[in-house]
C-alpha cells in the first residue's frame, strides 16, 4: 500500500515533513496548500506534485492522509474537516493553544473514528529513544527523577512570540511531552517560575525568556525541567534520568563528533545552531512511524490525547507563574477528559 499524502503550509516544518515523506518507499507527496501561493509553488515543484486549496485536498478520493503545518489557531478546525472527509491526520503540536478547544476538537475525532497523531517530534530522537529504552530493560530500575535541559541558541521573531501562546505553550510543551514519555506516571502537580532575563521586549509581549518547572506524580516521582530563549554556545538538549539502581543520559549531539586534544586543552565543535538539524532524524522517524501506523494499521502515537495532556502541563504552568503557586493539574477546566 503506498499512502498519498498532502502537506498542508509549505514554510520550514512543512519542507522537513515533505521531504521525509518524499523518501518513503510507503509514502508519496500528492499535493502542497499554503495561503502563500508562491510558497505552494516552490515546493509543489520541488517534489514534483500539484498545489492545491485545501477544499480541493478535502475532496479528493486520492489523498489518504494530510500533515497539517499551518499556524496553530488553524489546527483544530482542520483536523476536524478531515476528520469528516475520512483522512488520516498528522497535526503538527499544539492541537490549539485552548485547552476547551482541544477537547472538544478531540470529541469530534473520537465521534468519527479519526486516526490522528500529534507531531511531538522528540519522541523519535534516536538518543532520547534509547534513554526510554533503558528504562524500559530495567538498566536503572524505577524512574525517581529526572532533569530535562532545553534551551534555545535564541528567541524567536517578535511577531512569532505575540502568537506562540507563551514561552509553556510553545517551547515547554516539548519537555511536558519527554517527561510524560520517561516518567511512567502523570504528573499531578506543577510548580513553575518564569522571568525575562534575556530581552524585555519578550516581557513587553506578555511572555517570559526563561523558564523552571518541577512536576511530581502521585507517587512522588519529579521532573525538573529547565528552558531558556538563550544560549550563546548552540541548540542545548539534554536529559538524565536517575533511578533506584542507576541513571541515563542523553547528551548534546554535535554534526560533528570528534574531540581535539593539544596544549590548549580539550576541544570539540559547536552544538547543533537550532532544532532543524538537530532533530533531523527525528522529524523522518515521527513520519515513518505515521505512515507505518496507516499501512499496518497499528496504534498511532503520540495521538490526540498527548497533545491534550502536554497542553493542560502548559496551561498549569502558566497558572503556577501567574499565581504563584503549585497547581494541581485536577484544577484545569474540563480535565476529566485527562483521566
Amino acid at each position: 500500500m503506498t499512502v498519498n499524502f498532502a502537506v498542508l503550509g509549505a514554510g520550514r516544518i512543512g519542507k522537513v515533513h515533505a521531504a521525509a515523506i518524499s523518501q518513503n518507499a510507503d509514502a508519496q507527496l500528492k499535493a502542497v496548500a499554503d495561503a502563500v501561493p508562491q510558497a505552494a509553488r516552490s515546493l509543489a515543484d520541488n517534489y514534483h506534485c500539484d498545489v492545491k486549496t485545501i477544499e480541493e485536498i478535502e475532496a479528493a478520493g486520492d489523498i489518504d492522509a494530510v500533515v497539517i503545518c499551518t499556524p496553530t489557531d488553524t489546527h483544530a478546525d482542520l483536523i476536524e474537516r478531515f476528520a469528516h472527509a475520512g483522512k488520516a491526520i498528522f497535526c503538527e503540536k499544539p492541537i490549539d493553544l485552548d485547552l476547551e478547544r482541544v477537547v472538544t476538537c478531540l470529541e469530534t475525532v473520537d465521534r468519527l473514528g479519526a486516526r490522528l497523531m500529534v507531531g511531538f517530534n522528540r519522541r523519535f530522537d534516536p538518543h532520547f529513544a534509547a534513554v526510554r529504552q533503558a528504562i524500559d530493560n530495567g538498566a536503572i530500575g524505577d524512574v525517581e527523577m529526572i532533569q530535562i535541559i532545553s534551551r534555545d541558541p535564541g528567541a524567536p521573531p517578535a511577531g512569532y512570540i505575540k502568537s506562540s501562546g507563551g514561552i509553556f505553550r510553545d517551547m515547554t510543551i516539548h519537555d511536558f511531552d519527554i517527561a510524560r514519555f520517561l516518567l511512567g506516571e502523570e504528573p499531578v502537580t506543577v510548580m513553575a517560575a518564569g522571568s525575562v532575563l534575556t530581552d524585555p521586549q519578550i516581557g513587553e509581549l506578555g511572555d517570559f525568556d526563561s523558564a523552571s518547572v518541577i512536576l511530581t506524580t502521585a507517587s512522588g516521582k519529579h521532573c525538573t525541567i529547565s528552558n531558556s530563549r538563550r544560549a550563546t554556545y548552540g541548540y542545548d538538549q539534554r536529559i538524565e534520568v536517575h533511578g533506584s539502581k542507576g541513571s541515563v543520559a542523553a547528551e548534546n549531539q554535535r554534526p560533528v563528533s570528534i574531540e581535539i586534544a593539544n596544549a590548549d586543552g580539550y576541544t570539540r565543535p559547536p552544538l547543533h545552531d537550532f532544532f532543524m538539524t538537530r532533530y533531523t532524524e527525528a522529524y523522518a522517524a515521527e513520519i515513518s512511524a505515521f505512515i507505518d501506523g496507516i499501512v499496518n494499521d497499528r496504534k498511532l502515537t503520540p495521538n490526540g490525547e498527548d497533545g491534550l495532556k502536554a497542553l493542560a502541563l502548559a496551561e498549569a504552568a502558566m497558572t503556577s507563574v501567574t499565581e504563584d503557586r503549585m497547581v494541581a493539574v485536577g484544577e484545569l477546566p474540563r480535565v476529566s477528559r485527562l483521566g
